[in-house]
């Protein structure tokens, strides 16, 4: 499979970006991905990359974008941080990656058995790493329920899972209410922004309405 090129990436739209990724992540699932000749591709991209999607996801080392989605190089923007989650940084990042270089469809990768995610419920202190934690923290108290607190720590799998997939979604207002840019870009149908969480179990990735 070729790297895009900018008339490649021009023709595809929100709907057939977001289609690609899960196109790709069934060919993952089912071990059937693309052949490609990775060299070419860095050849091909050398003077120019035309990615069509921009994806915040988890540092997490089972939570390769690349991989999950069968992409190669040049097809991703490919951004990364414990807990993905959004500051000024990642969002100058997003714009750059959405309205300068004309990527599509913009998605927010949570995972399950997230360690970012665990270490907000234990509320972990521990260097710089407080303050990372602190990020992930509202979206642990957003979640209501179990109520007694010995239930919602690290050990509780589930509620583990519920806060990644709520950090997520408080994720995808943060970025529709701090970037002017990437909130009219959707209301304009030039972009899609959605959130996903990737099972770490079986490699699927369930996207949200």
């Amino acid at each position: 499979m070729k790297a895009h090129t900018k008339e490649s990436q021009a023709a595809m739209t929100p709907e057939t970006s977001l289609q690609a990724l899960k196109d790709g992540n069934e060919r993952f699932i089912t071990a059937t991905q693309v052949v490609r000749d990775l060299n070419a591709q860095v050849e091909a991209t050398s003077t120019g990359q035309y990615p069509f999607a921009t994806v915040l996801h988890c540092i997490d080392s089972r939570v390769s974008a690349e991989h999950i989605f069968d992409q190669g190089i040049g097809d991703l923007f490919s951004i990364r941080i414990a807990g993905n989650f959004v500051n000024e940084d990642i969002l100058g990042s997003m714009e750059f990656a959405c309205k300068l270089a004309g990527t599509k469809v913009l998605v927010v990768l949570g995972h399950t058995a997230c360690g970012a995610v665990k270490g907000a419920c234990d509320h972990a202190r521990m260097g710089n790493l407080t303050a990372l934690i602190n990020k992930i923290e509202p979206a642990v108290e957003a979640v209501a329920l179990p109520e007694d607190e010995a239930s919602r720590t690290s050990g509780n799998i589930n509620f583990v899972n519920t806060v990644a997939a709520k950090n997520v979604e408080m994720t995808l207002n943060d970025i529709r209410s701090k970037s002017a840019i990437l909130k009219e870009m959707e209301a304009n149908g030039e972009l899609m922004i959605i959130g996903g969480m990737y099972d770490i179990a079986n490699g699927k990735v369930t996207f949200y309405a």
